[in-house]
C-alpha cells in the first residue's frame, strides 16, 4: 500500500506541547490556540481553521490531540466538520485520572474512527507537580507518535501494513497507544479486543527477557485478536520498549 499523509493537530497548550515535541520527518504538525478562537475576531481564526482542514490531501490520517475540555471539543468539532469525507479521523485525548474506556461514549466521539486516550496514570504521582507531570507526559506521548509514524512509514511495525491498521481502528472504537519501558501487568490490559503489541529491543538486550514480556502479554490477551512481534532497534542498545495499540468497541 502507498504511504499516507499524517497530520498531527494539537489543540490548546497540552496538545500543542505534544505536537511540537514530535520528532519525525514527513508528518505535518499544526497547533490551534483556543485563545485566538475566543477573541472578538475569533470568526476570522475559525475561518482560517476551516480553510486549512478543508484542503487536506486525499486519504489523510488526521490525529487530533487535545484535552478533555469543552473548548477543545468545540474546536475539534469545527475541524472535523471541515475535513474531506475520506480523511481518516483519529483522536488522542488527555483525560487526567479518568479512564475513558469505563465512561459513556461522548457525543463528539461519533465522528472518529477511534478515540485513543491517556489518563496520564504513568505520570501523575502524589509527589510530582502537575506541571512537571504534563511536561514528562508530553515528551513521552510525542516520542510514541514519532515511533509509530516511523515504523508505519519506514519499517512496518511487527510486519503489519496499513491494511492491518485500518482493520484495527475502523468502526468507532475507544483505544490506547502506549510506549513503555516497563509494563504494569496489573493494569487493565485484558479488556481490549484487538490491536498490536510490538516489543522493540536493542541488540544488547537479552532476547530471553523480551520473549518473557511477550509471553506474559500473550497470557493476558490469549483470546484477543492481537498482532504480536519482536523487532530489533539498534538505537536502543541494551534497552527495551513496548509499543502497544489496543482498541475495543464503546
Amino acid at each position: 500500500m502507498p504511504s499516507f499523509t499524517h497530520i498531527f493537530a494539537g489543540i490548546g497548550n497540552a496538545g500543542a506541547r505534544i505536537v511540537n515535541s514530535i520528532t519525525t520527518d514527513g508528518a505535518v504538525k499544526v497547533t490551534i490556540n483556543p485563545a485566538y478562537y475566543l477573541l472578538p475576531r475569533g470568526d476570522e481564526y475559525e475561518e482560517r481553521i476551516r480553510k486549512f482542514f478543508s484542503s487536506l490531501p486525499r486519504d489523510t490520517f488526521l490525529w487530533l490531540i487535545f484535552e478533555d475540555k469543552d473548548i477543545d471539543s468545540e474546536i475539534q468539532n469545527v475541524i472535523i466538520e471541515s475535513t474531506p469525507q475520506d480523511t481518516v479521523k483519529l483522536a488522542y485525548v488527555l483525560t487526567p485520572q479518568k479512564e475513558l474506556v469505563h465512561a459513556e461514549k461522548p457525543g463528539w466521539a461519533d465522528t472518529f474512527e477511534t478515540v485513543f486516550y491517556d489518563s496520564l496514570w504513568e505520570f501523575l504521582g502524589e509527589n510530582v507537580p502537575v506541571v512537571e507531570s504534563y511536561e514528562l507526559a508530553s515528551r513521552r506521548i510525542a516520542e510514541m507518535f514519532s515511533r509509530l509514524y516511523y515504523y508505519l512509514e519506514s519499517q512496518m511495525l511487527v510486519n503489519i501494513d496499513y491494511a492491518d491498521l485500518f482493520n484495527m481502528i475502523k468502526g468507532g472504537n475507544v483505544g490506547i497507544i502506549r510506549l513503555l519501558e516497563r509494563v504494569d501487568f496489573d493494569w487493565h490490559w485484558g479488556l481490549w479486543d484487538r490491536g498490536l503489541i510490538g516489543i522493540l529491543v536493542g541488540p544488547e538486550f537479552p532476547l530471553k527477557e523480551a520473549h518473557g514480556i511477550l509471553r506474559h502479554f500473550q497470557e493476558i490477551l490469549e483470546k484477543k485478536d492481537i498482532i504480536w512481534g519482536i523487532i530489533t532497534d539498534d538505537n536502543l542498545k541494551d534497552e527495551v520498549e513496548i509499543l502497544s495499540l489496543l482498541v475495543r468497541g464503546w
